[in-house]
């Protein structure tokens, strides 16, 4: 069968359905199989497309036997040698026979076929895309375009014409989105699932903020600088421990940027949650006083570097500072550098005789 036509839709189809001139002559050829494996009652089937000559070449399939067996290649359908040698008087028990046919013959129920096992495989190469495109951004950050507002979550147009679901639990308490509005999200996963794909999101994940911090900071997507250790209070406080590998870089003063405006952005992104940054140090006692800013820190003692844990010593008017409201601060100093921290005031240490 000769079509012109056909293969100058290949492209058009192709652009429309953001698949590869492959994918869809490969969806063709699995749908012109089964349309043949239906109007002529086969189990196999094979199509040679030879676009050079803008020529569709199908053949339907039998295996030559000398009897009917139920122990035979059940790929096939099969053909007695006898009914096989009048159409090719050269054929032999064990060949496939061959033999072309004009897919314009197809009746209703092959076309029927045919279009449906076309539509099957495009959908499939679909999805398979979608699949790929996603899941090389997984745990990154994507910005997305919010399209509906639920009491439990934000539909989000993710791009691709796919959408996904950003559940309230995971956005921030101080999040108030609307339609229209763009946010920018952290994939956690993306599943391919029985429809089309699914992609997750957060924005209470902590990776989020490394993402932002290498989006608007050049030193750390450079690697100039390193995030060393992180941690989070989603929307209220973030807790981030940076290091330079450049004695030139201040990690400090390049994270907040002149007049604070690379902070700034940052902090508007995560809908004025505060982040609290610290210089990160090899030596045990300063990453531990650094870990506890903004307080104040004495002395540490203590320090059992087996165990990771030590004594951080601080001014009696700081105490509170350096817990926090409900424990906060030395929650996150504790889980940002990776230590356990007891802390005392000066007055608590020397009431214990604790010698520092």
């Amino acid at each position: 069968m000769i079509s012109k036509e056909f293969f100058k839709n290949i492209e058009l189809v192709a652009e429309e359905k953001e698949l590869t001139h492959e994918q869809v002559l490969e969806a063709f050829t699995q749908g012109m199989i089964a349309g043949c494996k239906k109007a002529h009652d086969v189990r196999s089937c094979r199509v040679e497309i030879k676009e050079e000559k803008s020529e569709i070449l199908v053949y339907k399939q039998h295996l030559v036997v000398e009897e009917y067996s139920i122990d035979a290649d059940k790929n096939y359908t099969q053909m007695l040698l006898d009914d096989a040698k009048k159409i090719n008087s050269r054929a032999k028990v064990g060949e496939v026979l061959e033999q072309k046919i004009d897919p314009k013959d197809f009746g209703h129920f092959a076309v029927r076929d045919f279009k449906s096992r076309l539509n099957e495989t495009l959908i499939n190469y679909q999805k398979e895309n979608l699949y790929k495109h996603f899941k090389s951004f997984e745990h990154e950050m994507i910005s997305a375009r919010v399209i509906d507002v639920a009491d439990d979550h934000y539909r989000l147009d993710i791009g691709k014409d796919l959408t996904t679901l950003l559940p309230k639990k995971e956005a921030l308490p101080k999040d108030n989105f609307h339609v229209g509005d763009y946010v920018r999200v952290y994939v956690s996963d993306v599943e391919m699932k029985t429809k089309w794909p699914k992609v997750f999101v957060s924005r209470s994940h902590p990776s989020l903020i490394i993402r932002l911090l290498e989006n608007y900071i050049p030193e750390i997507k450079e690697g100039i600088i390193e995030v060393m250790g992180i941690s989070r209070d989603p929307g209220d406080r973030s807790k981030i421990g940076v290091k330079s590998n450049d004695p030139k870089v201040d990690p400090i003063g390049a994270c907040v940027g002149e007049g604070g405006m690379r902070i700034r952005e940052i902090v508007k992104a995560l809908s004025d949650e505060k982040i609290d940054l610290f210089r990160w140090s090899d030596n045990e006692k300063e990453l531990i006083a650094n870990a506890l800013q903004p307080a104040e820190v004495i002395a540490v003692t203590r320090v059992n570097p087996k165990e990771k844990n030590a004594l951080a010593i601080v001014p009696d008017d700081q105490l509170s500072l350096a817990i926090g409201k409900l424990g906060q601060n030395v929650k996150l100093a504790v889980q940002a550098c990776g230590w356990s921290i007891d802390i005392k005031s000066e007055q608590m240490a020397q009431g214990e005789g604790i010698l520092y």
